[in-house]
């Protein structure tokens, strides 16, 4: 009994130094958890909703999708709109989807705008060049890209053509938040915390050279809308 306890000690520590890392990692790791999942419930609203036929017929056609769950735009005067968002793209070989990936969007303007409002919204990247400067440590929307905002309605048009189609709505309205001029740039630290070590966006959407069991959700709503068509 005697030789056993020290044993027993020993493992009992070990236990509890992985349980408390394992506690400390999901601690880290909370705000981006929260952020995955809130962006999967706005993916998820944005797709079951009547109007986004034009969303949902060409989902299968995005080489990514961008989804920003908040963007808030606040100022008098002088103010603009910022948020954080994710991206998952999709393996041209095997048409598997990979990511997330983290990201900030900023945007500064100037001009009465008086008031707070905040915005979803979700993007779908439907071009290589889109794709490439996912790739960098930031690209400009309406400047190094070109985005649209997306068709709403049974009468949509068809035929549009650009990097980034964008859909967006306040308070279950569609419209109103336009991506043109907005920053985006890659949340390193973010991505350091989400997957335990330092990666980039080419690590976690083309070389696939990491995961995160929690983004599973997000991963399966993508590659179910994109199998509908």
């Amino acid at each position: 009994m005697t030789r056993a306890t020290p044993r027993m000690t020993r493992a009992a520590l070990l236990l509890m130094l992985v349980a408390a890392s394992l506690s400390s990692a999901a601690f880290a790791q909370a705000d981006q958890r929260k952020l995955v999942s809130t962006a999967t419930l706005t993916l998820s609203g944005f797709l079951n909703d009547p109007d986004m036929h034009w969303l949902r017929n060409n989902i299968n056609r995005a080489k990514a999708v961008l989804i920003a769950p908040t963007i808030t735009k606040a100022g008098f005067i002088i103010g603009g709109s910022g948020g954080r968002a994710v991206v998952v793209a999709r393996n041209a070989k095997t048409g598997k989807w990979a990511g997330p990936a983290f990201y900030v969007l900023v945007t500064a303007s100037v001009g009465f705008q008086a008031g707070v409002s905040v915005s979803e919204t979700v993007s779908l990247v439907m071009t290589e060049k889109g794709l490439d400067s996912l790739l960098s440590s930031s690209f400009k929307f309406g400047g190094d890209v070109s985005v649209a905002a997306g068709p709403i309605g049974t009468g949509a048009q068809s035929n549009l053509v650009a990097d980034f189609i964008s859909f967006s709505r306040s308070k279950g309205i569609y419209g109103g938040l336009n991506l043109d001029g907005t920053v985006a740039s890659t949340a390193d630290t973010w991505n350091r915390l989400y997957y335990g070590r330092a990666v980039n966006p080419p690590d976690i959407l083309i070389r696939e050279s990491v995961h995160n069991r929690q983004s599973s959700e997000l991963i399966n709503v993508v590659a179910a809308a994109a199998k509908k068509k």
